[in-house]
């Protein structure tokens, strides 16, 4: 029994397969267009992604900057720097002299000739200090700066993450935007696949009628056209993988030269085997949806005369 019914779907899946081939350019026209509709949101998805994998590498950069005061003692900077490695939310402290911090900012801002010819440095010492893993929210940060700023002997504290804050709020409105977007090209994949099995079912019409009048079930006319959608929004979501991978080929190169120019660490991340099995299944399950409304809205209406 079960045998005799695993057969029979594998009949009407080859059967729908070839009706694919059989219409090769329109079947073409009609994968295309859904693995197009597909490409865009994945595409952004997988651009945030990588953005927020990028903005995470420099979230893990932040650090406040602490200046002493000008003529603070070698025993004060001591012990300063001791109860900072103390602390429970600093990971670690760097302390840089006065002259280590005229050198950074000889070597940073490129004015190391016309720093040459002050008389004295104007630079005072200063600490930089790496805010522990569990510190990384911007109000916790700030927290601690001014924890940190009333400390004896600091002058001023900076905190340098306000920019990676900003470019995560912005990637989280792009995810959401994202969102969004995907969804309605969804609906759009849903009604692409929809009109093509509509006009499969009125094309059949004929055909429908008279399997009902021989006792035909629902079921046993709806099959061929639900296999027909998931094929095609299987097949569609599988062509916008191969396109997603062609675009992050075509990127890579840009990239690599990118890296190679500002001594960057950062790669592209594709979709990977989940993602693309995802996708790919993604695509089954709207082509299905879509193949189920069309047929659900249109069998009923179809009854031998």
């Amino acid at each position: 029994m079960i045998r005799n019914y695993l057969l029979r779907h594998a009949q009407v899946f080859l059967n729908s397969l070839g009706q694919l081939f059989r219409t090769p350019i329109s079947s073409l026209m009609t994968l295309l267009v859904i693995a197009i509709t597909l490409v865009l949101p994945t595409g952004l998805y997988i651009i945030l992604d990588n953005l927020k994998g990028l903005g995470g590498s420099l979230g893990d950069s932040v650090r406040i900057t602490l200046f002493l005061e000008k003529n603070t003692s070698q025993s004060a900077t001591d012990t300063l720097l001791s109860k900072l490695k103390r602390h429970p939310d600093v990971d670690k402290v760097r302390y840089l002299s006065p002259s280590e911090s005229l050198e950074d900012f000889k070597a940073l801002s490129g004015f190391g000739q016309i720093v040459d010819q002050l008389d004295e440095n104007p630079l005072p010492a200063v600490i930089q200090v790496v805010p522990s893993s569990g510190q990384r929210q911007l109000e916790q940060l700030e927290s601690l700066a001014t924890e940190l700023r009333k400390l004896p002997h600091i002058e001023l504290a900076q905190l340098d993450s306000k920019w990676v804050e900003r470019l995560r709020t912005l990637l989280e409105l792009g995810t959401r935007g994202v969102i969004i977007l995907a969804s309605l090209l969804a609906m759009g994949v849903l009604l692409i696949i929809g009109n093509t099995i509509r006009l499969a079912v009125l094309n059949r019409r004929r055909e429908i009628e008279i399997i009902k009048l021989v006792g035909g079930t629902d079921a046993f006319v709806r099959r061929p056209f639900l296999y027909a959608g998931t094929l095609q929004g299987a097949l569609g979501a599988l062509i916008s993988v191969g396109l997603i991978y062609s675009i992050l080929a075509a990127l890579s190169g840009p990239i690599s030269e990118l890296n190679q120019a500002y001594g960057g660490q950062f790669e592209l991340q594709g979709l990977g085997l989940d993602g693309s099995a995802l996708l790919i299944l993604s695509g089954g399950i709207l082509g299905w949806a879509g193949a189920r409304l069309a047929v659900w809205r249109h069998l009923r209406d179809i009854e031998p005369e």
